[in-house]
C-alpha cells in the first residue's frame, strides 16, 4: 500500500494541515492505532503507526497524542509509545504527567459501588467482562452473544447508568461509567492549549470519538476509521490506512519544516529598480518581493516557507502530475538587472520597471516561445498573514484583502481560481506561439489599463538605466564580468528615493541550515552603507555616495548629537520597529525563526564613524580627480568634524562590535581601530583639502592607537585579539594593519595574520570568530572576512596565497554572479542573506588590489 491508496481529498487536506506553524496530531488507540480484537489485552498497535507517530512527535512545533478509552496504565503498556507522544486515558480523564486529575473521596466511594454493580451484572452472562480504571469502569460485551449483550447493556442503562454523579459513555460493544467528567473533546482542547497548536487533526473510529470531532474547527479536521455516521470530514477504511495517513502527514510536514525544496541560496538572482528589489529562483519563481518598500512586508515570501507565503511562477506546462523540466539557462541581460530564464521552446524575461510613481511596485514578466506555459499567481501580502481573494476581471486579476491595491494585467489570459484553506491561487495555461504573453504585476495601484509606454519601451528604459551606468564604470581588469555584476548588485541595493543603502535584499536566510541565527538585513546600516558607497566611488560612480550622505545629514537631524547615532535605520531614515517573529513561516530550509526588525539598532557600535569619514575622503578625492572646484564641501567637512566629535566622547566605552554580539559590551579591538581611523582620516582630509583641524585631534589619534596596541595585543596567543583582556581571535582585528594603525611590516601584524589563518580559515572561507557568542548553533564562514585575509596576505607579501583564496571566493558566487553573506565549506553551499553588500564590496576590493 502507498499514500496513493488514500483519497485525493484526504491527501490534499493532509498536505495543507502539514503547513500549520504549530500542529497537534491525535488519535484514538483501539480501531485506529491498533486493530479491534476480541481480547482487549491483545490489542497491539500497528508498527507502522507507531513509527509514524513517534516520528511526528520528534518534529519541531508538532505535538503527537493518543486519546483512548483505556486506562492510562494499560494504554502505556500496550502502545509502548515514547514519552514524546502524550497519552490520555479513560476518555480524557487520565493525562500523563502534568495533567493528573484529582478524584475526591466521595467519587472514589461511588466508583467502588458502580464496579460492584457491574460485576454483579457481568457474572450472569458468558463473554461479558468488567474493566476497572482510576476514574471509571467499563462493561465489555464484544465476546458475548447478541442476546446476552443486549440484556447486559440494558441492565446497565436502566441501573447504575442512571445514578447521580455517573457519567455515561457508550462505544462499540462497551458502556463506560465514570465518576468524573470524561470527554475526548475536552482532552483534545487541553492538549491544543498546552501545545499552542493552531490546528489539530484527530483520527477516531468509535462513537466516543464524535465528542472530539465536535470540537474541531477552522483548519482542523477529523478522520473517521471505518463505517458509520460521523462528524469527521474524511474517512479511511482501516488501521492500515491510518498508518499510511500518519506516514504521509509526517513526510509532508518534515519537508515543509525543513524546506527540502528550497533553492540553493547562491542560485537565487536579484531583480532591481531604483527603489525596490525582488528575488527569482533558478526555475523562474518569484519567491521574494516586498511592498511598498524593500523593508516592508512581503507580497511573495515562499523563499522563507512554501507557496503559502506567496509565489509567482512561470514554467512549461506538463500534463498530469509530471514535473516540469528544469530550465536550460538563467542569465542576466548583460549590464542590466533583467533576467532571462530559458527552457527548450520557452523563455520568460523578468524585470522591475522604472517608470512608476513612488509607493508603487511593478514587475513585468514576458513569456515567449512555442511551448505552452503554466502561470501560477499566489500573492500573500503581509508575509502570508493576510487572507486575500483573487477576482478575474477583464484584462487580468484583482487582489482583495490587502491594505494596498494589487492588480495583475494579463490581456487575453483565461484564469482558474482555486481556494486552498485561507488562500486563493490563480493559474492559467498560456500559449505564446502567436506572440509574447505579457504579465504586469502592479502593487500600490488599482489601475489595470494600458500604460503610456509599450512593454518594449518600458523594458528598454529599465535596461538602459543599468547598462548606461555600468558602461561608464572603471572596473578591475580581473574577472571583469563578475566585477560588473558586483557593482550592479551594490547599485541594486541602493534605495534611490532616499539615498539609503540596504545591507542585503532579504531577511532570515540562515547562517546555519535549521539554525536560529536568522536576521533581517533589509535596513541601512551606517557602516555597511558607507562601505558600499566607497566601493562604488572606487569604480567611478559618485551619485550613490552623494545620495547616502544626503540621507545621513537628515538622520543626524533626528538625534541629539552625532555620538548618539544608531547603528542602523529604516530606508526612510526612521527608527526600526521592535524585532519580531513571523511564526507562520517555517523559514528557509526549516530555519526558524523568521525575524523582521533588528534589535541591533539599540546596540552601541562605535565602529560606525570610521567608514563614514573614509567615504568622505574617497568622494572628495574622486571629485578632485574630475576637476570639481569644491571637492570637499562645507557640509562634508562638518560631517567629518561631527564624527570626530562623536569618537572623542565615546571611544573609550565598551561596545557590541561589528558583529553585533548579543551579550555584554566589550572593548573590541576593531571598534577602537575604527575610532582611530575616524580621527586619522579626518586629519588627512583636512591636510589634503586645506581645512583647519582641531589641535587636539592628533593627540586623540595617538592616545587611541597607544591603548589599542598596548591592550589589544596578546603575547600568549601571538595576535591582536577580539577584545581587550581576551584570548579569542576575530578576523576583524586584521584592520589594525589594513587600516594602517600599525605598519604591515610589523611582526605583530604578520603574527595576527598567521593566527587568523590558523584558527579561522577553513579552505575557501574565513570565520568571523569561534568564541561563544551566547547564541545556539553555529554559522558559516564570512565572505568579507575571506576578502580581508586576501588583502592581509598581499600586505605581508604572500601574493600567491592571496590569489588562491581570491579564486576560491570567486567560485562561491552563484551561476548569475551573486554572493550571499556566508559559506559552508563542508556542505559547499551559501548561507545568510542574499545578495550581501559586504561580500560584493570584498570582491571588488580584492580584484582592484590584485590588479595593482
Amino acid at each position: 500500500m502507498s499514500a496513493q491508496d488514500l483519497s485525493p481529498e484526504l491527501r490534499r487536506a493532509l498536505k495543507d494541515i502539514a503547513r500549520t506553524p504549530r500542529l497537534l496530531v491525535a488519535s484514538d488507540y483501539d480501531g485506529c492505532m491498533a486493530p479491534i480484537v476480541s481480547r482487549p489485552e491483545d490489542a497491539r498497535p500497528n508498527p507502522d503507526s507507531v513509527r509514524a507517530m513517534r516520528a511526528i512527535a520528534d518534529l519541531d512545533s508538532t505535538t503527537a497524542a493518543v486519546i483512548s478509552g483505556r486506562a492510562l496504565r494499560d494504554l502505556a503498556t500496550l502502545s509502548r509509545l515514547p514519552a514524546e507522544v502524550h497519552l490520555v486515558g479513560s476518555h480524557g480523564s487520565e493525562f500523563d504527567i502534568g495533567f493528573v486529575h484529582e478524584i475526591s473521596a466521595a467519587a472514589t466511594e461511588l466508583l467502588d459501588t458502580v464496579v460492584t454493580e457491574l460485576r454483579a451484572i457481568a457474572v450472569d452472562y458468558e463473554g461479558v467482562t468488567v474493566e476497572t480504571k482510576p476514574a471509571s469502569t467499563a462493561l465489555h460485551v464484544r465476546n458475548a452473544s447478541d442476546t446476552d449483550s443486549d440484556s447486559a447493556l440494558h441492565r446497565v442503562r436502566v441501573g447504575p447508568a442512571t445514578w447521580d454523579g455517573v457519567q455515561v459513555t457508550e462505544g462499540k460493544s462497551v458502556i463506560e461509567l465514570a465518576v468524573i467528567r470524561t470527554d475526548k473533546g475536552q482532552a483534545l482542547d487541553i492538549l491544543r492549549h498546552q501545545a499552542g497548536a493552531g490546528a489539530a487533526i484527530f483520527f477516531g473510529d468509535d462513537v466516543t470519538d464524535e465528542k472530539a470531532f465536535r470540537r474541531l474547527h477552522g483548519p482542523d479536521f477529523g478522520v473517521k476509521v471505518g463505517d458509520g455516521d460521523t462528524l469527521a470530514t474524511y474517512r479511511v477504511t482501516d488501521t492500515d490506512q491510518v498508518a499510511l495517513a500518519l506516514a504521509f502527514l509526517y513526510e509532508e510536514r518534515r519537508a515543509w519544516l525543513r524546506g527540502e525544496n528550497a533553492a540553493p541560496i547562491e542560485r537565487l538572482s536579484m531583480l532591481a529598480s531604483p527603489r525596490t528589489v525582488a528575488l527569482l529562483t533558478p526555475d523562474a519563481k518569484m519567491c521574494w518581493m516586498c511592498h511598498p518598500e524593500p523593508d516592508s512586508a512581503a507580497v511573495f515570501a515562499s523563499l522563507l516557507g512554501t507557496v503559502d507565503a506567496g509565489e509567482f511562477g512561470v514554467r512549461p506546462h506538463v500534463d498530469g502530475d509530471r514535473r516540469a523540466p528544469l530550465p536550460q539557462s538563467q542569465r542576466y541581460v548583460d549590464g542590466t538587472m533583467t533576467i532571462a530564464t530559458r527552457w527548450a521552446g520557452l523563455e520568460v524575461v523578468d524585470y522591475l520597471p522604472h517608470d512608476v510613481a513612488p509607493g508603487r511596485t511593478d514587475l513585468v514578466r514576458v513569456i515567449t516561445g512555442s511551448v505552452p506555459a503554466m502561470v501560477e499567481f499566489a500573492p500573500r501580502p503581509e508575509f502570508g498573514q493576510a487572507s486575500v481573494q483573487i477576482e478575474a476581471v477583464e484584462d487580468g486579476l484583482r487582489v482583495y484583502g490587502s491594505n494596498e491595491p494589487i492588480v495583475l494585467r494579463a490581456p487575453g489570459v483565461t484564469w482558474r481560481i482555486d481556494t486552498e484553506r485561507f488562500y486563493q491561487r490563480a493559474t492559467a495555461v498560456v500559449d505564446a506561439s502567436n506572440g509574447p504573453v505579457v504579465l504586469e504585476l502592479r502593487c500600490g495601484t488599482d489601475y489595470i489599463g494600458e500604460e503610456e509606454r509599450t512593454e518594449t519601451q518600458r523594458r528598454e528604459l529599465a535596461q538602459s538605466y543599468w547598462s548606461d551606468w555600468s558602461a561608464g564604470l572603471a572596473l578591475p581588469v580581473i574577472k571583469p564580468d563578475l566585477m560588473k555584476r558586483s557593482a550592479l548588485t551594490l547599485k541594486g541595493l541602493v534605495h534611490a528615493d532616499t539615498g539609503s543603502i540596504m545591507a542585503a535584499a532579504t531577511t532570515s536566510l540562515p547562517e546555519e541550515i535549521g539554525g536560529v541565527r536568522n536576521w533581517d538585513y533589509r535596513y541601512c546600516w551606517l557602516r555597511d552603507a558607507a562601505l558600499t558607497a566607497s566601493a562604488l566611488v572606487s569604480v567611478g560612480s559618485h551619485a550613490e555616495a552623494e545620495g547616502y550622505l544626503t540621507w545621513l545629514y537628515r538622520v543626524l537631524g533626528t538625534v541629539n548629537g552625532p555620538e548618539w547615532l544608531h547603528p542602523l535605520y529604516t530606508l526612510a531614515g526612521g527608527g526600526l520597529p521592535p524585532e519580531a517573529i513571523i511564526d507562520s513561516l517555517p523559514g528557509y530550509a526549516g530555519s526558524r525563526p523568521v525575524r523582521v526588525g533588528n534589535a541591533a539598532n539599540q546596540q552601541v557600535q562605535l565602529d560606525v564613524f570610521g567608514p563614514i569619514v573614509e567615504l568622505i575622503g574617497h568622494l572628495a578625492d574622486a571629485r578632485a580627480a574630475t576637476g570639481d572646484a569644491t571637492p570637499l564641501t562645507d557640509a562634508d567637512w562638518d560631517l567629518v568634524a561631527n564624527m570626530v566629535w562623536a569618537v572623542e566622547r565615546r571611544w573609550f566605552e565598551p561596545d557590541h562590535g561589528i558583529w553585533e554580539i548579543r551579550g555584554n559590551p566589550r572593548h573590541h579591538v576593531y571598534s577602537k581601530v575604527m575610532c582611530w581611523m575616524t580621527v586619522d582620516r579626518a586629519l588627512k582630509i583636512g591636510e589634503r583639502f586645506g581645512r583647519e583641524v582641531e589641535p587636539g585631534w592628533s593627540v586623540l589619534r595617538d592616545v587611541i592607537a597607544g591603548q589599542v596596541i598596548d591592550q589589544g595585543w596578546n603575547a600568549e596567543v601571538r595576535s591582536f585579539t577580539a577584545a581587550y583582556e581576551g584570548t579569542d581571535l576575530d578576523a576583524a582585528t586584521l584592520h589594525i594593519g589594513l587600516a594602517g594603525m600599525i605598519d604591515p611590516a610589523d611582526p605583530r601584524f604578520t603574527q595576527t595574520v598567521e593566527a587568523t589563518e590558523a584558527e579561522l580559515r577553513s579552505g575557501a572561507t574565513v570565520y568571523r570568530y569561534h568564541h561563544d557568542d551566547g547564541l545556539p548553533g553555529g554559522e558559516g564562514g564570512f565572505h568579507l572576512c575571506a576578502a580581508w585575509l586576501v588583502e592581509a596576505y598581499l600586505l605581508i607579501g604572500r601574493r600567491t596565497d592571496a590569489e588562491a583564496l581570491f579564486d576560491q571566493l570567486v567560485k562561491a558566487a552563484g551561476p548569475t554572479g551573486l554572493l550571499s553573506e556566508e559559506y559552508d565549506p563542508v556542505a559547499e553551499r551559501s548561507l545568510g542573506n542574499h545578495p550581501q553588500a559586504y561580500s560584493h564590496i570584498g570582491l571588488l576590493r580584492c580584484a582592484a588590489l590584485l590588479a595593482g
